[in-house]
């Protein structure tokens, strides 16, 4: 078993990775459930799969599981469930001292922890993630919210789990679309800040896609060392480091945004096409070489994931896609910091970026 610690002072936590996690879910989560009872939020996909073989181990170890089913998808991620959601916490008589089971993707993750977090003014929650987005990315790092009219997770808290753990079994029933969603998140942080672990998804990418399980667990166990360094380091996105793990994100919003936040353009869909973005972006500002936008473009397409915004067939300009960074949630005094590239493993923020001239390079990619 990988475990990694999050070391935040007081909170610290670990992220356990190993196939088989959520079969002896009780014995891992045991020491944080007071209760006979034990609430669980999950979503319909995800309960045909884990519900009996969750209740079973809950059950064997003489607990009472509690289930909460949220309908499957980003709408799940809406005042109207997440109050759907406290009422029911509420009627169960979860108390502030109480742990919450969030079992599912980085939806189910994002709506439990944000309950979590205004429930009685806090209480705990133990992330289990059954996506490969959320294992290396959403449910590590207390990043917790709710969508608006206005956009992506502009309602939220910081609020960190008490425990992650991430079994790569949980893949085994996840479409290959979803797997491959999730792979963006994974070469994202070989893009960002670690060249030799790009070189390895260049070599590696397909097995993890394809649902290797050796592969899947050096890839979560690599990507959730290097958040929780990043986490560690700048927890509330106060210093510029945290933002880092935004690359691809800010074109990716505008993009999902586009298309209605719909299962037409999936989160990691739009983050992998966001990179190739900004790595483009890099280029035509003379930050980075064309060879290595090519290999970033490269690796994500061997993914068999969009490298062109004309493969999402969008009828608007680029000042449309541009003006809906206005709502992205890191804006401020007027100005939104984007991640470039110097290099390959070599993201920074810059704070000098004119959305008119994103929005000029957008109409050129819209145009290819």
């Amino acid at each position: 078993m990988a475990v990694i610690p999050v070391a935040l002072a007081g909170r610290e936590y670990d992220v356990r990775v190993e196939p088989g996690l959520l079969r002896n879910v009780a014995q891992h989560c045991a020491p944080f459930l007071r209760k006979t009872a034990v609430p669980i939020i999950t979503d319909e996909n995800v309960a045909r799969y884990w519900r009996a073989p969750v209740s079973a181990s809950l059950a064997a170890a003489g607990f009472e599981p509690k289930w909460h089913i949220l309908p499957a998808g980003e709408r799940a991620k809406s005042w109207e469930e997440l109050s759907k959601t406290i009422e029911w916490l509420l009627t169960e008589g979860v108390e502030r001292g109480d742990h919450i089971l969030a079992l599912g993707g980085g939806v189910v993750g994002d709506l439990t922890g944000f309950a979590a977090s205004i429930l009685k003014r806090g209480c705990g929650f133990v992330q289990l993630p059954t996506t490969l987005l959320a294992q290396v990315d959403s449910s590590v790092g207390g990043k917790t919210a709710i969508n608006t009219p206005a956009g992506k997770n502009l309602v939220g808290a910081f609020h960190q789990p008490a425990l992650v753990l991430a079994d790569p079994d949980a893949l085994d029933t996840l479409p290959v679309r979803e797997r491959r969603a999730g792979y963006a998140e994974v070469i994202k942080y070989g893009i960002l800040g670690d060249a030799d672990f790009f070189v390895w998804c260049e070599a590696n990418g397909s097995k993890v896609v394809s649902g290797d399980k050796s592969a899947i667990e050096h890839a979560v166990a690599r990507s959730v060392t290097a958040k929780a360094r990043i986490v560690a380091e700048d927890e509330r996105e106060t210093t510029g480091v945290r933002a880092l793990l935004n690359l691809g994100h800010t074109f990716g919003h505008a993009l999902e945004a586009q298309t209605g936040f719909s299962s037409r353009l999936l989160h990691g869909e739009g983050v992998a096409l966001g990179m190739v973005l900004a790595t483009r972006y890099s280029t035509r500002r003379g930050l980075i070489s064309a060879a290595d936008a090519d290999r970033v473009t490269n690796a994500i397409a061997a993914a068999d994931l969009a490298t062109e915004i004309s493969d999402l067939a969008l009828n608007c300009t680029g000042t449309q896609l541009a003006d809906h960074m206005l709502h992205d949630k890191k804006m401020d005094a007027g100005t939104l910091p984007f991640i470039l590239l110097r290099g390959v493993g070599a993201a920074f923020l810059d704070r000098n970026v004119a959305l008119s001239d994103v929005a000029v390079f957008l109409d050129e990619q819209l145009a290819k």
